[in-house]
């Protein structure tokens, strides 16, 4: 039997960049896949900013430029009869969106993968998984067994690793649309602008892509899902007019193959870790691809987990640990923009949102601020404020007073949604997190409990409590050996803190004083971890 370092079960957009960034560590990886590349599979095909910096850190922007991906950037969304248009201005985002197909893309990172040394095995499926004493330990493929330290499952969302560890599903979102697309010939000026449409029961996802074709998807209400199937390409074709901008921009251009469908999904977070194993991308978390986040989430998640196990599998911390922190990092980057791309993908014309998207429309701080969260630049909840949301609900009530019975059925209902989704996010406590919270427990509770036995023994004599700190050589030696540890770190910690943006770090200094380093130093080291298991701004 074969063993390798990792082995990488799916050679997409999330597996093969995985693939080239162990590789590059100097880990032994075999990337497998059951399809032969180039192949189709489903995608909205945009790559957000913050995708395409990772894919020119990989070395690989020039490349896929190169094979056509077409640069986009101006962005247009419209919301009924509220219109944004603006751009993906270079300093802000540090460059434009990308479009390619993913039969040109994976192709690409595939043999990129293969160029930085991973073992690359196409046409070759994993049938199961080895274990050993409740480890798994690699994969069985028809070709034969392959040992491996550790299993991903980059195998998107019919995952054969999430089916064979029986990773539980959480935050699951009922899908509300079906996704139909198609590509075409002939646009004349397609320009590089991604378009979002939300008109009446409709959405719009387009774009120029490679190849000079053009991809157009109309996204109808799922209750309606026989109907549009029965006549697919004409129900299509009829649900592109009903946005007259679109309509009109592919007029006389010719369509290049079938019309492509999406009608079975469902949006959630799979367990993401267990012995042995991790699920990356789709085999992990799928949302609504209405904000057309996939792509770049997949990258995004795939450089996070390759530090992970290059520190787990390289002799740092253990690869368990490593990996649960990883999995909490992924479900705190992944939870909001979950939900917004639910809400984004939601059938029918709410009021509220309406209302919002015409006051975001006439905001060019809140125009950006939109962009850098479909570049998970900044949180969903930074651009939906309260303060946006009430002026919201205060002009659609003065404007439509006819509508307010619709608004406040419209706020129930999203109040509802945000006490069940706050019920349902899990808590991703790591291991050393939980022990570092017990020592600054302890650390807190055990010299007040000293100092409280002396009090009632000697009465408040206090003077007479640090008295005895110098009483002897040992206590003397001992409190100059405590005083030159607390010394030093209160210098390691003020360079520690503003580096690793820990918020409040500076308490660690006068907990110190006030109770102890045994309180002090677990005090700064908890808030520590969990800024590090946390997403960073920017």
């Amino acid at each position: 039997m074969e063993h390798f370092d990792v082995v990488i079960v799916g050679a997409r957009c999330a597996g093969s960049p995985l693939a080239t960034m162990l590789a590059r560590r100097g880990l032994r990886v075999c990337l497998l896949d059951r399809s032969v590349f180039p192949s189709e599979t489903l995608s909205t095909h945009v790559i957000q900013p913050s995708g395409v910096a990772i894919l020119d850190r990989l070395g690989m922007l020039d490349t896929i430029v190169a094979a056509g991906a077409v640069p986009l950037t101006r962005f247009t969304f419209v919301a009924e009869d509220a219109r944004i248009d603006t751009t993906f201005e270079a300093e802000a985002f540090g460059g434009p969106a990308l479009c390619i197909r993913r039969v040109a893309l994976d192709h690409l990172l595939v043999e990129a993968a293969a160029a930085a040394g991973a073992e690359v095995r196409t046409d070759t499926a994993a049938t199961a998984l080895l274990r050993e004493d409740g480890r798994v330990t690699g994969v069985e493929t028809k070709q034969g067994q392959l040992g491996a330290r550790l299993v991903v499952g980059a195998d998107g969302r019919t995952s054969t690793v999430a089916n064979a560890v029986g990773a539980s599903e959480y935050n699951v979102a009922p899908p509300s649309r079906m996704f139909a697309w198609a590509y075409f010939e002939g646009v004349h000026n397609p320009e590089g602008r991604l378009r979002l449409g939300a008109l009446g029961e409709l959405t719009f996802v387009a774009s120029p892509t490679d190849a000079g074709l053009y991809m157009a998807a109309v996204c109808p209400p799922l209750e309606i899902k026989d109907a549009f199937l029965a006549d697919r390409e004409a129900n299509f074709m009829a649900g592109l007019d009903t946005w007259p901008e679109l309509a009109d921009l592919l007029s006389g251009a010719a369509r290049v193959g079938p019309v492509r469908v999406l009608a079975s999904w469902h949006g959630y977070f799979r367990e993401a870790v267990g012995p042995g194993w991790v699920l990356l991308g789709d085999a992990g978390h799928f949302k609504d691809p209405s904000p057309a986040q996939g792509i770049a989430d997949a990258l995004r998640q795939a450089e996070r987990l390759a530090d992970s196990i290059a520190a787990g599998l390289n002799g740092g911390a253990g690869i368990d640990d490593e990996l649960r922190r990883w999995w909490r990092w992924r479900d705190e980057d992944g939870y909001e923009m979950h939900w917004f791309a639910t809400d984004m993908g939601a059938t029918g014309s709410p009021p509220i949102a309406t209302q919002f998207a015409r006051d975001l429309a006439a905001d060019d701080q809140a125009t950006e601020q939109l962009l850098r969260v479909l570049n998970h630049d900044i949180r969903p909840s930074q651009l939906f404020t309260l303060r946006r949301l009430g002026m919201a609900v205060v002009r659609a009530a003065r404007d439509h007073p006819s509508q307010i019975p619709a608004m406040a059925k419209e706020a129930a209902l999203e109040l509802r949604n945000e006490v069940r989704r706050s019920r349902q996010r899990p808590d991703r406590t790591s291991t050393t997190e939980r022990l570092l919270l017990a020592l600054t427990v302890i650390g807190f509770v055990v010299p007040n409990v000293c100092v409280g036995l002396y009090l009632a023994d000697e009465g408040f004599a206090i003077g007479g409590y640090f008295s005895l700190w110098t009483a002897s050589t040992p206590s003397t030696q001992l409190l100059l050996d405590l005083g030159i540890a607390a010394l030093a770190f209160f210098i390691w910690a003020a360079v520690e803190g503003p580096r690793a943006r820990i918020r409040r770090w500076w308490l660690c200094i006068p907990a110190t004083l006030l109770v102890g380093l045994c309180f002090g130093l677990p005090l700064f080291l908890l808030m520590r971890e969990r800024t590090l298991a946390s997403p960073q701004p920017g």
